[in-house]
């Protein structure tokens, strides 16, 4: 929901404004810090110590939390308790019948003139394993920046039925970014504490080249008829899969000829991966973007941020079981011979395929030893690499404007978390002791109108309202009500120049390493219906935890992006002479980047 009116509020009406005060843009970026950081070193993100979380664990009722580590010890009895099963079951005149009407393995027409493995299958095998690695990685750093997952749209401490931290506190401003924690370097990419803005790079950059690989292996598979080994032709794939399921747990394994075809096992889980998993990954990723899920509602209302989070996680799991199965089969089940056939297309039982292995392997773990120090060393470069390989989809995604209605009140989130470092100025404080009397918004730059507006100059301006939602780069969101003033009434005030291109909102609040919290936003997207600014958060003023007296809403982007405890505006061509250079407090210290539609 989101309306503009002059109603409803006592002698609302367009006021007289100040425009011939003094305007001091160039006291806004004295106030920057005018460093952007080139390494990641101790002192980065303001010497945030480690902090480690618990281990994983699933909510069961409403308040009772099991600890997935007993799935180790409760798997191996499990897996123990199969083994004997199996056995005993082959015994059974009735399986041992099923078995051989269900030997395991449906030969489609035309497999044994198609039989073999052609090279490119074994080229993006190998591609396909070398970016999934960084991904997965990746991932779950993301995902220790807010270790929390849940089913509903919001997230409410407590609610959560997923977590690898401690429960959240009781200070009431205690903020997502203390809720974070470190992953160890071999296993997060990177690991520091908060190190998400690089993390993200490594994720949806290789993202984009997993999506590529994918997409090239879909168009090779279907013109090369490579398909019929990977997609069930007939129902019988099912107790054939049950037959099969049987002989492996018995360790009784059946010969298997994978040149010709696979077994009806394989087939199912190669489906499940190829058609299934990947595709799910690539919609939830989508489900998780701002602008995407502001414009097409109905990736939100399917795939809510959370839903689409607790899914994302869901098939990582799947694809990390179907790894490690996949491993441990091929080598337990004839390890030369199916090297043979995925590495040099050739099937014998000869070492050249394993030697061929071994050399990608050794490829993979040296990258898998190197990324986390090389990103640390040259994190501009892993940003630069990530953003030419994403940007040009997010240039696309932050140009679609979207349409209010998509909540209601009803649609309100209990609870909105905290975030940022709180600002601690004394004349922050001494406004806020006040109940900002005197604050004063000072709009400068390239305007042909500079312009002051106290909060009753901005209250009297016509009224913007909006229910959205929130989309925190570390991922937790909210829905809220937000009331204040339509950056288009903004921009109709002060009348930009024509060469004024990007507008830069300052915060009385600083960033972690150091000056005043800043960011940059296209001049375009101040004429999106959703942006605004807002002074009032579910029919109340905004509140210190989040943003007093004035904070940005623009839906497209994700929430480090919408400023909070706005004290000036200033419009300009370029951003590379404030800050850092880089577009924002995050981008010059954190490594994020200016375009965050995803």
């Amino acid at each position: 929901m989101a309306k503009d009116h002059n109603h409803g509020h006592p002698n609302r009406s367009r006021s007289t404004v100040s425009t011939g005060g003094p305007q001091t843009p160039a006291g806004f970026r004295g106030e920057l810090s005018r460093e952007a950081n080139t390494v990641v070193d101790a002192s980065w993100a303001g010497s945030a110590p480690p902090q480690y979380g618990v281990a994983p664990r699933i909510r069961i009722g409403a308040s009772k939390w099991f600890n997935l580590l007993w799935l180790l010890p409760i798997g191996f009895v499990l897996l123990i308790t199969a083994v004997a099963v199996a056995k005993g079951l082959r015994g059974v005149p009735a399986v041992a019948d099923f078995i051989r009407q269900y030997p395991g393995r449906i030969v489609p027409p035309g497999a044994e003139a198609r039989a073999g493995f052609p090279a490119w299958i074994g080229w993006q095998h190998f591609f396909n394993m070398l970016l999934l690695i960084p991904i997965i990685r990746a991932g779950w750093a993301i995902l220790a920046d807010h270790p929390r997952l849940y089913w509903t749209r919001h997230s409410t401490p407590g609610k959560e039925w997923f977590r690898m931290q401690k429960p959240v506190p009781a200070d009431p401003l205690y903020t997502a970014k203390q809720d974070s924690i470190t992953l160890p370097n071999g296993v997060g990419l990177p690991g520091r504490r908060h190190s998400i803005g690089l993390a993200r790079w490594w994720h949806l950059g290789m993202d984009t080249l997993w999506l590529l690989n994918g997409l090239i292996f879909y168009i090779l598979i279907f013109t090369t008829g490579q398909w019929l080994r990977l997609v069930p032709t007939t129902w019988d794939v099912i107790p054939n899969a049950l037959s099969m399921s049987i002989q492996y747990a018995s360790l009784n394994w059946p010969t298997d000829d994978s040149w010709v075809a696979y077994n009806s096992l394989q087939v199912m889980a190669y489906f499940i991966t190829v058609f299934i998993a990947a595709p799910l990954a690539f919609i939830t990723g989508l489900g998780m973007s701002p602008a995407l899920s502001t414009k097409f509602r109905w990736i939100s209302r399917v795939f809510s941020i959370q839903v689409a989070r607790s899914l994302h996680f869901l098939v990582m799991v799947w694809f990390l079981l179907f790894i490690v199965m996949h491993v441990s089969l091929v080598v337990a089940t004839e390890a030369l011979r199916n090297f043979n056939y995925m590495y040099a297309d050739r099937n014998s039982g000869d070492w050249y395929g394993f030697w061929v292995f071994a050399a990608s392997l050794a490829i993979i773990i040296v990258i898998w030893v190197g990324v986390t120090p090389f990103t640390y060393r040259h994190p501009r470069t892993v940003q630069r690499i990530g953003f030419a390989l994403i940007g040009p989809a997010q240039r696309l995604f932050e140009h679609l404007d979207s349409k209010p209605g998509q909540y209601t009140e009803k649609d309100i989130s209990p609870y909105m978390w905290h975030n940022g470092k709180y600002p601690e100025s004394t004349e922050y404080k001494t406004l806020l002791a006040t109940g900002f009397a005197d604050y004063r918004l000072r709009v400068s730059g390239l305007v042909q109108n500079p312009t002051e507006l106290d909060l009753a100059q901005l209250r009297n301006l016509a009224h913007h309202e909006q229910i959205t939602q929130h989309f925190c780069i570390q991922g937790w969101s909210g829905v809220a009500k937000w009331g204040g003033v339509s950056m288009q009434t903004i921009i109709d005030l002060v009348q930009p120049d024509p060469e004024a291109k990007w507008v830069i909102f300052y915060s009385f609040a600083e960033g972690s390493d150091g000056g005043i919290y800043y960011d940059a936003q296209p001049i375009e997207q101040m004429s999106y219906h959703l942006t605004m600014l807002a002074y009032d958060m579910n029919n109340a003023p905004l509140s210190y935890g989040h943003g007093a007296p004035l904070r940005l809403r623009n839906e497209v982007q994700l929430g480090f992006k919408l400023v909070k405890w706005i004290k000036g505006i200033e419009f300009v061509s370029d951003f590379s002479q404030v800050g850092g250079g880089e577009g924002g407090y995050n981008n010059d210290h954190e490594f994020f980047g200016y375009r965050q539609s995803i």
